[in-house]
């Protein structure tokens, strides 16, 4: 089975969402980026409670590429702390996750 994990990144808006999306699929750090418009974060930064709208994205990436993924969404990110949230899978679909396998290029 292929060892597929999900990413959870958060974003300030969609076009920031977008913008890394595209920049990780098409490098080849992600198989796809779900953008989940209109997440309402209620967060603690700096000793303030902020409560703001994102732009939540999901990648779905191999463990082999997942490294890479984090760095180039740091990289990418507008955010001094980005959330980059790392979630390992047990399973799933085996075409999907195949799939998933097949369309990510790089290694960490």
């Amino acid at each position: 089975m292929v060892n597929v994990c999900m990413v959870f990144v958060t974003a300030p808006n969609q076009d920031a969402a977008v913008m890394m999306a595209r920049a990780v699929v098409d490098e080849g750090y992600a198989a796809c980026g779900n953008l989940i418009p209109r997440v309402r974060s209620i967060y603690r930064w700096e000793g303030d409670v902020h409560d703001e709208e994102e732009t939540l994205v999901v990648f779905k990436t191999t463990n082999d590429a997942v490294d890479g993924l984090r760095d180039r969404v740091v990289e990418l990110h507008s955010y001094e702390c980005p959330e980059v949230l790392i979630v390992n899978t047990d399973g799933g679909h085996e075409p999907y996750l195949s799939w998933v396998a097949g369309s990510v290029s790089k290694k960490s």
